[in-house]
Formats: structure tokens, C-alpha cells, sequence
């Protein structure tokens, strides 16, 4: 299991640094500031990126496998959860799109940590706008396919022998 489950976690860490590194690009150079959604969704990729790459150099035995799987798929379906939300936002007809809220910033200078994580889920205004897509699917579309696919690729991982 250890050179298989070195590969998965060096594949998933690729995944996650490149789109990372491509919202950041999208950020700088085409000035696509990212809706607090979208921030929660790259730091569960972040999270992802970190679990893997802490899980390729550790190279565990079976055990260990297991509890890094367990961990990445937590991640990547809280991720999965949020990207949901955020598409479902972008789904709702013009009239039923909550209004825009403040920033993140502020929302963290203001409220405790488990209101702004209240708020940010439940959605602003500005993270219905569809600001990029890509073969008819938004950023958070595309954010909640890879997550699925590396939850799927932890299952995989998790109910294997």
C-alpha cells in the first residue's frame, strides 16, 4: 500500500496546488477577487494539499494510510459541502439572491470565528455572480468536481484492504 498510497497523495497534491495556484492567478491577473465562499473552498484545499503532502513524506503503514484518508476525505467533503452551497447560490433566480453582505475581512475584525463561518456559509449577494466559467460550469461547479473526485479517491483508499 505504501508506493499506491504515496502516488495518490502526490496525484491529490498536484490537483490541489495547481488549482490553487490557478485561483490566484485568476486573482492577480485577471482581478477575479474571490466571495468569502470561494475562500473557504481554497482552504479546504489547502487543507487537502497540506494533509497530502504531509502524508507522501510521512509514507505511513496501513493504519496510517487510513487516518490520513479519513482526514482528506473530512476535508474534502466539507469543501464539497460549501462549493454546493455555493453553486446552489448561483442557481437562484435574480429575486431570491440574498443581499450582499460585508466582506470577510471585516466580518473577522467584527464577529467570533463561529459566526463568520455561520455567515460566510449561509451566503452573500456577491457570491451568486458568476464571474468565470469554463465549458458551461462556474468556479465553484468545477471546485465541486475535483472535490468529489478526491473524496471518492479517499473512499476508495478508506474501503480498500
Amino acid at each position: 500500500m505504501g508506493l499506491q498510497f504515496r502516488l495518490i497523495t502526490a496525484v491529490i497534491f498536484f490537483i490541489c496546488i495547481s488549482l490553487l495556484i490557478y485561483a490566484y492567478w485568476l486573482e492577480i491577473a485577471r482581478h477575479l477577487d474571490p466571495c468569502p465562499l470561494c475562500i473557504f473552498q481554497r482552504l479546504a484545499f489547502m487543507m487537502i494539499a497540506l494533509l497530502s503532502l504531509v502524508g507522501f513524506l510521512h509514507n505511513p503503514a496501513t493504519i496510517g494510510c487510513r487516518v490520513y484518508s479519513v482526514l482528506g476525505f473530512i476535508c474534502a467533503l466539507a469543501g464539497s459541502l460549501i462549493a454546493g452551497r455555493h453553486v446552489w447560490l448561483q442557481s437562484l433566480p435574480a429575486d431570491k439572491v440574498p443581499e450582499c453582505g460585508p466582506g470577510l475581512d471585516y466580518l473577522l475584525e467584527t464577529f467570533p470565528l463561529n459566526d463568520v463561518f455561520r455567515k460566510v456559509v449561509t451566503g452573500s449577494g456577491e457570491c451568486a455572480t458568476v464571474d468565470w466559467s469554463f465549458m458551461g460550469a462556474s468556479m465553484p461547479a468545477w471546485a465541486l468536481m475535483w472535490l468529489l473526485f478526491i473524496a471518492t479517491v479517499y473512499f476508495l483508499v478508506l474501503v480498500r484492504r
